[in-house]
């Protein structure tokens, strides 16, 4: 889909509605089913959705085979970008929205959403097996996630050794003077990947201390890219052969056949919730509660836990995909998604005050 606006309009649009006095949470409709709101109304014939998503382009087919299979007559339009991207455009259409649903895009997204009074309750079918953590502590809810995905380093083992260096494992070690020049790094203001790794360093190390680090990364970065992916397909063709990424990115690219390491920092990975929501809107299709109840279903989660090691529903039979840690919970930093969510404006001004002269041009 192309885009009538750049992204730099889009963000500053974003940001400064999210400066001004409108925080303040609409009720949402009772009921552990949820509710359209009292002023809105109920379509029950509509069969055409559209879904904002971040989801990763090589994931969404595949996970929408058993939706398609179960409701054949429904029309989705899938619109697709980073997290960044579609968390200022959903806030840019705030008082006329076009999506319907979003699926699949940062908790921390949503919850600015949310403060906006954008997102509808609703609980879907089977809330109750998501894990408390993994969803809207209101009911009905307003948001529900599906898994957790955290930062990574992927390093090109190759490359590495032309260069007579190790692979890094650390955040300390990403600041060592020899990787100068070598790294890469998604712009938080248009990747979630991005903006959980720079939030998970100010909760990690506090705020002064993780702004002192990242001066030091700033003087390694050769450049910051806007998605989350793209540093670790850089490091897999070794074009910047270090890239501070996602940990599902980095084991597709070594399926692929390139030769890199997966590491997930010593110090901890930031992390954020993919989820889900309805948008407040003034007539809610019931096709979008019902692709909402498909999201966490059985078949949807057993997809989803083909790439990802933590799933908002817990199974004690599903295994841990090849590439992560066997306890992948412990890898984790202690994170407050509802904090993250608190300062993400303020620290995405600072991060671009300090570092977007390094950002690639955006198109």
């Amino acid at each position: 889909m192309k885009k009538s606006l750049s992204l730099m309009v889009i963000l500053m649009l974003a940001f400064s509605m999210l400066l001004a006095a409108c925080g303040k949470k609409e009720p949402a409709g009772a009921g552990n089913t949820g509710s359209a709101g009292a002023d809105a109304g109920i379509d029950t014939k509509g069969k055409e959705l559209t879904v904002y998503t971040a989801l990763e382009d090589d994931q969404i087919k595949k996970y929408l085979e058993t939706y398609k299979a179960k409701h054949p007559d429904v029309k989705l339009n899938i619109v697709r970008d980073s997290t960044g991207v579609i968390t200022a455009k959903l806030i840019a259409e705030k008082d006329n929205p076009q999506a319907d649903v979003v699926w699949g895009l940062a908790a921390t997204s949503l919850l600015v959403l949310d403060q906006h009074g954008m997102l509808e309750g609703y609980s879907p079918q089977g809330v109750d097996r998501v894990l408390p953590d993994f969803k809207d502590k209101n009911s009905p809810t307003r948001w529900v996630g599906i898994d957790a995905w955290e930062t990574a380093f992927i390093v090109n083992k190759k490359e590495m050794e032309k260069r007579g260096l190790p692979v890094p494992q650390s955040y300390a070690d990403l600041i060592k003077p020899e990787y100068k020049g070598l790294i890469t790094m998604p712009n938080p203001a248009s990747s979630g990947t991005g903006f959980l790794t720079v939030s998970g360093l100010v909760q990690l190390e506090g705020k002064d201390k993780a702004w002192a680090y990242m001066d030091k990364l700033h003087d390694n970065i050769a450049m910051y890219v806007h998605s989350g992916s793209k540093p670790a397909k850089m490091a897999g063709t070794g074009e910047y052969p270090i890239g501070i990424s996602f940990g599902y990115r980095g084991i597709q690219e070594k399926k692929t056949g390139a030769p890199v390491e997966v590491v997930f920092p010593k110090e901890g990975s930031g992390w954020d919730v993919e989820a889900n929501a309805l948008l407040k809107k003034k007539t809610i299709k019931q096709a979008a509660k019902d692709f909402l109840d498909w999201a966490i279903s059985d078949d949807a989660m057993k997809e989803y836990g083909k790439n990802y090691a933590i799933l908002a529903v817990k199974s004690d039979g599903s295994q841990i995909p090849e590439g992560y840690d066997q306890d992948p919970i412990k890898q984790l930093i202690k994170n407050d998604l509802n904090e993250a969510a608190k300062n993400r404006e303020n620290v995405l001004n600072e991060w671009s005050k300090r570092y977007d002269n390094k950002s690639e041009a955006k198109k």
